[in-house]
């Protein structure tokens, strides 16, 4: 990529959370302390491979439901196939329900979850930017999701303590961030970012900016 732009697309077709504005603006700001332009947007018309031959990173942030038109998903896989970046927070687990493309880069999809509540995060040992910052047990409160399956062809980058809080349905390994590559592009997603005051938290913030610094490295 040769500019550094941000793309956050908060278009949602099913369930809005509350807290995509504070989410947006956290990304707009995370991005620019990392030296790069950011823009949101709910137009699925700025998926296009010229639009996009521009990002450094699409951010889809808890965008539910079919989002993007038919061009726009070719774009998109095309972009990403060809060296683009994807972060996918919260939410957007339950975007493009019917994209198999989309499925296959997740590696799983979305499966309800229990009431917010406190619990555990478990952060896997490793330098990778993403989890870096954090502590080895991380106490935080989410929306805890579930998905399908486990998620398939990932590096798990940090998973949910299941004996800190009731509902979940994966047991001893229950991932709740992860990343990959698909082809010459990257994928980065973490199930965290339910509650708006999330976006000040200092460490998920960290998080954030170590996502972003892995996927345009």
């Amino acid at each position: 990529m040769t500019t550094a732009d941000v793309l956050i697309h908060t278009r949602t077709a099913g369930y809005r959370h509350d807290s995509i504005p504070d989410g947006a603006a956290a990304l707009t700001e995370l991005a620019e302390k990392l030296g790069r332009t950011a823009e949101t947007t709910e137009d699925p018309g700025a998926f296009t491979p010229e639009r996009l031959a521009r990002c450094a990173v699409v951010v889809l942030l808890s965008t539910t439901g079919n989002v993007l038109t038919p061009e726009g998903r070719t774009a998109f896989e095309a972009y990403l196939r060809g060296g683009g970046a994807l972060l996918a927070v919260h939410a957007a687990a339950n975007a493009e329900p019917d994209w198999p493309f989309y499925g296959e880069i997740l590696g799983t999809r979305f499966d309800g979850h229990p009431e917010v509540q406190p619990g555990t995060v478990l952060v896997a040992p490793g330098d990778h930017p993403a989890t870096a910052p954090l502590p080895a047990r991380w106490q935080w409160t989410d929306e805890w999701y579930n998905f399908t399956s486990a998620p398939r062809g990932v590096r798990v980058l940090a998973r949910a303590d299941e004996s800190s809080y009731r509902g979940g349905t994966h047991g001893d390994d229950h991932p709740l961030a992860w990343c990959r590559e698909v082809d010459r592009g990257r994928v980065l997603f973490t199930a965290l970012g339910h509650a708006p005051e999330a976006y000040r938290d200092p460490l998920f913030r960290a998080h954030l900016t170590g996502a972003l610094t892995w996927l345009t490295a």
